[in-house]
């Protein structure tokens, strides 16, 4: 006995706040996309990855939305809040964040869109799979990781971590080169905002020292 697939008219709980999750991701995507301050840029794509792990935990992959949440809104939005902070990038509105390619972003963007939609209907048009819980637990998927794709899951860490190794050593400023140099070109003890010459031994009022040794 086959189970009865349900119809779109009559959604179920799950399925409308899987939509209203949806439309808050899609919301928040365009804002960062639109938004002219690099900080709210980042705090929308927060609002949109934790609206995609919202959509994961309805589909009750619940391993995967918690690595969601832990990966990218705990460490990559961390790294580019790092990054705008380290580059002195502006905090405030800039009007110099358009690149003027607004159409062709808008044009490729749907047309993408539309392709994505086009084969997702055309590939699971009458698909329907039950959501019952345990399908995406850490057992399952933790067991997959660490037998069949423990090769790409090390090499993946062994990247990551040249990549934090490298965050820091960008953001040092005591570091020195074979040259003697530091990391921004200069010496490490030589002060930049000083004019070069020799000092001035002007007097406060204005006269040259005596220089025939006289009293």
């Amino acid at each position: 006995m086959t189970e009865a697939v349900p119809s779109y008219l009559s959604p179920t709980g799950q399925e409308i706040v899987f939509l209203l999750l949806g439309a808050v991701a899609v919301g928040s995507a365009l804002l960062v996309v639109t938004t002219r301050q690099l900080v709210h840029a980042a705090l929308w794509l927060v609002v949109t990855f934790g609206a995609l792990a919202g959509c994961y935990l309805v589909l009750t992959a619940e391993f995967v939305a918690w690595v969601q949440v832990l990966i990218y809104v705990g460490a990559v939005i961390v790294l580019l809040l790092f990054g705008i902070m380290l580059t002195r990038a502006p905090i405030g509105r800039s009007t110099d964040l358009d690149s003027g390619n607004r159409t062709a972003a808008a044009v490729v963007a749907l047309a993408t869109a539309a392709i994505l939609v086009t084969v997702v209907i055309d590939g699971f048009r009458m698909a329907y799979t039950p959501l019952t819980p345990g399908q995406g637990g850490a057992g399952v998927l933790g067991g997959s990781i660490f037998s069949t794709w423990v090769l790409p899951f090390e090499a993946l860490s062994v990247l990551l971590l040249a990549a934090l190794i490298g965050a820091i050593v960008l953001s040092r400023t005591d570091i020195t080169g074979a040259n003697g140099t530091d990391s921004r070109g200069g010496s490490p003890g030589a002060a930049t905002d000083e004019p070069s010459g020799p000092p001035r031994t002007d007097t406060p009022g204005g006269s040259p020292p005596d220089q025939t040794g006289s009293h």
